[in-house]
């Protein structure tokens, strides 16, 4: 018996929404870097992007558990010296909710090359409302609320 290799034209992407109100930040990236991988799938193959598209909205509405609002901080440095800046989780929930998940998620997904084009196929707003109504509409079967 020959061992079965997933080929591109054998991936099939279904559309996945997930509502982020009242989730735990880290177990809502979680599963949407499983979904974005492609490890619910019986046909996963980790040098294959195979996984689906996955819309979050209402992030905005999303938590963290204890102290980490005020707590966690994100760093980003611009080169120069002394170019260390910081800014903190609290913050950036009420300037850019989206960049936050957006930013956990990249954390749990594979640091290689597969990695842009995973993230191309997610997609999250602060609202409720979202662009892709037309693509889930028919894949409904695949949607997670």
């Amino acid at each position: 018996m020959k061992t079965y290799s997933t080929k591109a034209s054998d991936i099939k992407r279904q559309w996945h929404v997930i509502d982020a109100s009242g989730k735990v930040l880290g177990r809502l990236a979680t599963q949407a870097a499983g979904l974005l991988m492609g490890k619910h799938k019986p046909l996963f193959s980790p040098n294959l992007d195979s996984g689906d598209f996955v819309v979050i909205i209402n992030a905005d509405k999303v938590r963290v558990t204890s102290n980490k609002a005020g707590q966690k901080l994100y760093y980003r440095h611009s080169g120069y010296p002394g170019g260390l800046k910081s800014i903190s989780l609290e913050k950036t929930l009420q300037t850019n909710p989206t960049q936050v998940i957006e930013h956990a998620v990249k954390g749990m997904l594979p640091h290689n090359r597969l990695r842009a084009k995973m993230m191309k196929k997610l997609r999250v707003y602060a609202g409720e409302a979202h662009p892709h109504l037309a693509q889930t509409k028919t894949s409904s079967k695949g949607a997670e609320n």
